[in-house]
Parts: C-alpha cells; sequence; structure tokens
C-alpha cells in the first residue's frame, strides 16, 4: 500500500506533481480568501482545471479513436487474409498492407498513442497528489505542522506513544512515513478521524488546546456534505464497534460506479469496432473492461478515503460533460476534410525530410506493388520449374515406353533398358 504514504513522489512524477501541487494549493488559497475553506470543493476545482488542462489532448485522441472506426473495415480486411499465417514472409506483407491502409488516412500505427503517452504521467501524477494533499498543498500542512509542533515541544519519546496510539485504534502504520520526522506525523496525523482526534487530546492534556483549535480546523476543511474525507466510506457504515450506519458515505461508491459505467460508455461511441467478428479478443477484452472498470470503481471508493471517492466521482461527472461535447463536435467533423488535413500534414513532414511531398500517401502502395510484384515473379518461376519438370518426366516416360507392347512385360522392361544404356551411352 505504498502509493497511500503522503510524502512526495518522486522519480519522473516529481516534477509533474510538484506543478499540480501547486495548481491545487492556490486553488486552496483562493477558496479560503472567499471564506470557504474547503479540501473537498478544493479537490473538485482541482479536477475541472486539470480536465481543462488535458482537454487538447484527449480531444487529438479521439479524433484518432474516430479516424480509427473509419479505417477499422480496411485494417480487419488485411488481418482476415493473414489469419493463420506466421510465416515471415505473409507477417511482412501483412505490415506492408497496413502501413498502406494507415498511410491511406494519413496517419500511423503509433499515432493514438502519442496522446495517451502524454498523458500517463500527467493522470498518475494527478493521483498522488491528490492521495498526498498534504504534501503538496502547503496550506493544508500548515496546519498538521502546528499540531506536529506542539507533540514533539513536549520532549519524551512521542514515536513510542504515536506507535501505541496507532495499535489502539487500528491505524496501519505501514501506510504513513517515518514518525521521527515531520513528514512521518503530518501523515499519521491526516489519517485521524473526529474520534480519533478526541482521543488523540486526552494522550497529551498539556496541548489540549492547541489540538482542539486545529483538530476543528481540520475536520472542517476536510467535511463534505457531512462526510470526513479522511474516512473510508466502509469504516463509516461499518464503524469499529460493530453493527452498520447508514451514511452519505454509501453514496461515494454507488455514484463513482455509476458516473464511471455511464463514462465509459460514451467514450465506447466512437471507439473502432471489431466488425461481424464478435469472437474477436480485443473486442471482449474492452467489453470485459467496461464491465470490470465500474465495479473496481465501486471497490476501490468503498475502502478508500473519501477524499480518493469525491475526486473520482468529480473526475467521471466531467469527463461525462466533455465527452457529450466532444461526440457532438466529432459527429459534425467531415471525415474527408480530416483525412485531407491529416495528409497534408504528413506531406510537410515528409517535405522537412527533404522527400517529396507527393509521395506521401503513395508510399505505402508502391512498397505494396513492389512486392506484389516480386512475389508475383517468384511465383512465375516456381510454376516454370514445375512444368519444366513436368515435362521431363513425360518426356522420358515416352521415351522408355515408346513400344507397342504391353509396359508392363518382360520385353517392354528389357527395351526400357537397353533404351537408358542408349542413352547415357551417347
Amino acid at each position: 500500500m505504498e502509493f497511500l504514504v503522503l510524502t512526495k513522489v518522486g522519480g519522473v512524477l516529481g516534477p509533474f506533481a510538484t506543478v499540480l501541487g501547486v495548481i491545487m494549493d492556490l486553488l486552496f488559497q483562493m477558496t479560503s480568501a472567499v471564506g470557504i475553506q474547503n479540501i473537498g470543493l478544493c479537490i473538485i476545482l482541482f479536477t475541472l482545471v486539470t480536465k481543462l488542462l488535458m482537454f487538447p489532448l484527449t480531444l487529438q485522441q479521439q479524433k484518432s479513436s474516430k479516424l480509427m472506426s473509419v479505417m477499422q473495415p480496411e485494417i480487419s480486411a488485411v488481418q482476415a487474409k493473414y489469419k493463420g499465417k506466421t510465416d515471415q514472409e505473409s507477417m511482412r506483407r501483412q505490415n506492408v498492407e497496413m502501413q498502406a491502409v494507415y498511410e491511406k488516412y494519413g496517419t500511423s500505427m503509433t499515432g493514438g498513442c502519442v496522446q495517451l503517452v502524454i498523458q500517463m504521467p500527467i493522470l498518475f501524477a494527478l493521483y498522488q497528489v491528490i492521495y498526498h494533499i498534504p504534501a503538496y498543498v502547503q496550506s493544508v500542512k500548515a496546519v498538521f505542522v502546528n499540531v506536529v509542533t506542539a507533540i514533539t515541544s513536549l520532549g519524551g519519546d512521542h514515536v513510542a506513544q504515536l506507535t501505541q496510539f496507532a495499535a489502539d485504534h487500528k491505524i496501519t502504520l505501514s501506510r504513513i512515513g517515518d514518525l521521527n520526522t515531520s513528514n512521518g506525523m503530518v501523515d499519521f496525523l491526516y489519517q485521524l478521524n473526529p474520534d480519533q482526534w478526541n482521543a488523540l487530546k486526552n494522550l497529551y492534556p498539556t496541548i489540549q488546546d492547541t489540538i482542539t483549535t486545529n483538530a476543528a480546523q481540520i475536520e472542517h476543511m476536510n467535511s463534505f456534505l457531512g462526510i470526513n474525507l479522511a474516512s473510508t466510506p466502509a469504516s463509516v457504515i461499518f464503524p469499529t464497534g460493530g453493527g452498520f450506519h447508514l451514511s452519505l458515505a454509501l453514496l461515494i461508491p454507488v455514484l463513482a460506479g455509476a458516473s464511471q459505467w455511464f463514462s465509459t460508455k460514451l467514450m465506447t461511441v466512437n471507439q473502432p469496432k471489431s466488425g461481424a467478428d464478435e469472437n474477436n479478443a480485443m473486442a471482449q477484452s474492452m467489453k470485459s473492461m467496461n464491465t470490470v472498470m465500474p465495479l473496481m470503481s465501486v471497490f476501490f471508493c468503498f475502502t478508500f478515503a473519501s477524499g480518493i471517492g469525491i475526486y473520482w466521482i468529480a473526475s467521471s461527472v466531467f469527463q461525462i460533460i466533455q465527452q457529450v461535447l466532444i461526440n457532438r463536435h466529432l459527429n459534425r467533423i467531415d471525415m474527408d476534410e480530416m483525412i485531407k488535413k491529416n495528409l497534408d500534414k504528413a506531406n510537410k513532414k515528409r517535405a522537412k525530410k527533404g522527400l517529396p511531398p507527393q509521395r506521401v500517401s503513395q508510399n505505402a502502395t508502391a512498397n505494396l506493388k513492389n512486392l506484389q510484384a516480386n512475389n508475383e515473379k517468384a511465383e512465375q518461376e516456381l510454376n516454370a520449374k514445375i512444368e519444366k519438370a513436368k515435362e521431363q518426366v513425360k518426356a522420358s516416360n515416352d521415351y522408355y515406353q515408346s513400344t507397342t507392347s504391353d509396359p508392363n512385360s518382360i520385353s517392354a522392361k528389357a527395351r526400357m533398358v537397353s533404351k537408358y544404356n542408349e542413352k547415357h551411352s551417347k
């Protein structure tokens, strides 16, 4: 469960997460300036901003999917033509014919993947910021630091005390950082629900006022529509003491699953169809994912902190709105004009490489014709050899069996041996 640790992520995602963290911190400061200091609202606004920033990439990726749906019948025809053929020559011919289809439409086999590759680090970094809010939103972290400073100023072995406190309240320490560090203690405090904050006051009675003041501010920031964002819906609906408690938190996994399902359904409108082949492995895989993903959303949002569920729902809702607009836009697109623009763009790339622009749409066709010509020539040579061999066999038979007697008689066989000797003695 390393992804739940609230300290900053490093590596490739680090710079992306830092930039997104600055954006979220600015949003929190803006809402605080108008008297609304709420992490839930901040998460929703943050989701909206990131969706808008990524909209150009999303639109381009959807256009690629729309183009793929137009190309799919031709691609399927090529795949059906070479189905079951695994020899090197057949694979080479299939690749050339596939390339011909892609170049015909002014795109490439990796054209639709470029936008996804760019989006992936942004999406992963975005999740890191949501999981690790105090690490990236300094305005939120400052409130937790007030409590950390008060606890560490008391002296004594606060690590042992907090470790025992965690054991008593079933808080998993493996999910947080090192309690010897300030960040580790912030990680720890960020997991506490209102009841656990009250218990913490009893653990440190001498700084009870400091804990009470900051805990009230944290509870206010973490409360959204009466739901504590630090608590999981599972822990609220099935409290530690046992039983069942009906809560609005139950709506989080339900809405997450429903919005994810509807969002996925809208996105598949422009996905390439597999044609009449309902047994197509990719098609079956996509159908399974469209069912599994909403169910996974329900499970994750039931067991993760409610703040993550709020983000999940907001993301799906904004995706639905965005997808409706994109679908309307794509339905109005003239595909012939889109293909022409793709070809013009490909021509410009060819021109930069010093290649004749007019050859761009003809390259694959020329390659295919050359390959077909070579194959036809090889096939003709093979047929010629077969015909020559047949003629030689026929001539040999005619030579040895040129007699009126029964070919199976002893005299005919003797005659065959005689002619053989006569022929090879010359």
